[in-house]
């Protein structure tokens, strides 16, 4: 079964203990579902931002990321956002969290959300205009540019999802979810290699590029010149950067 364009049973392992679910995007998430009682979660990897309430049944073509389900949820399917086995309208909702830019044809696997769901499709992503607003593409150019081919445009998710709303989500500065604007207060951690391995994109780049970035970093905050050009994020409580979350109505 295709799992997306990552080798995640090289690079997924660890990548539950690094991206958990931040419970104030997940209010977000959560809320966007409406009253929705079943819902489908497509690319669920292993389980951020399922909500608890409701029943889910998720999906997900990795056998790594599915065997990093924690024992409390849903065992995964596995299946393909491009063919849901599933009838029209299963659904109560469909969600997909952080995946589009996986999935091996974009449009195929949004109709097929859809299809499936009755009532809203609920998809958190980011907007690849916006992803050089996080000061780590002054660093790491390389990664901004991996990124931008990756993500699909804002305007095609909507097109194949209904009457969109497109919302900005703000990252909290103890967000504990660590994809790349999660650090945005902690430049820090950039500099642990375990934080990059659960970071899809740093596999998109080069190694050469990436150690030239990482000692970038690295001499930039002994030196001090990071925290002079950035510093005043380390008290900023969020930051509205290229978090969108998508929500497509019938």
């Amino acid at each position: 079964m295709h799992a997306g364009d990552v080798d995640y049973h090289r690079h997924g392992q660890g990548y539950a203990a690094q991206r958990r679910t931040d419970p104030r995007i997940a209010a977000h998430v959560h809320a966007a579902l409406a009253g929705a009682r079943t819902v489908i979660n497509v690319g669920a990897g292993a389980g951020s931002y399922e909500p608890d309430d409701r029943y889910v049944l998720p999906v997900e073509p990795s056998a790594a990321m599915r065997a990093q389900r924690p024992p409390h949820l849903a065992p995964a399917l596995n299946a393909a956002a491009e063919d849901l086995p599933f009838d029209d309208d299963s659904f109560d909702a469909a969600m997909a969290t952080v995946t589009v830019h996986q999935w091996t044809d974009v449009a195929a696997g949004l109709r097929q959300l859809r299809r499936v769901a009755l009532g809203p499709v609920v998809i958190l992503t980011f907007d690849r205009d916006a992803l050089d607003l996080l000061w780590l593409a002054q660093y790491s150019p390389e990664i901004i540019a991996a990124e931008r081919r990756r993500f699909p445009p804002l305007d095609l998710i909507a097109e194949h999802i209904g009457t969109t709303e497109v919302h900005r989500i703000p990252v909290p500065i103890d967000c504990v979810d660590g994809f790349t604007e999660a650090f945005y207060a902690r430049p820090e951690r950039f500099l642990d290699p375990g934080v990059r391995r659960s970071q899809s994109a740093w596999t998109f780049v080069d190694d050469a590029d990436e150690a030239r970035a990482v000692a970038h970093l690295r001499r930039d905050l002994e030196s001090g010149a990071w925290d002079e050009r950035h510093g005043h994020l380390r008290r900023q409580p969020e930051f509205t950067g290229s978090l969108r979350l998508l929500v497509g109505h019938p």
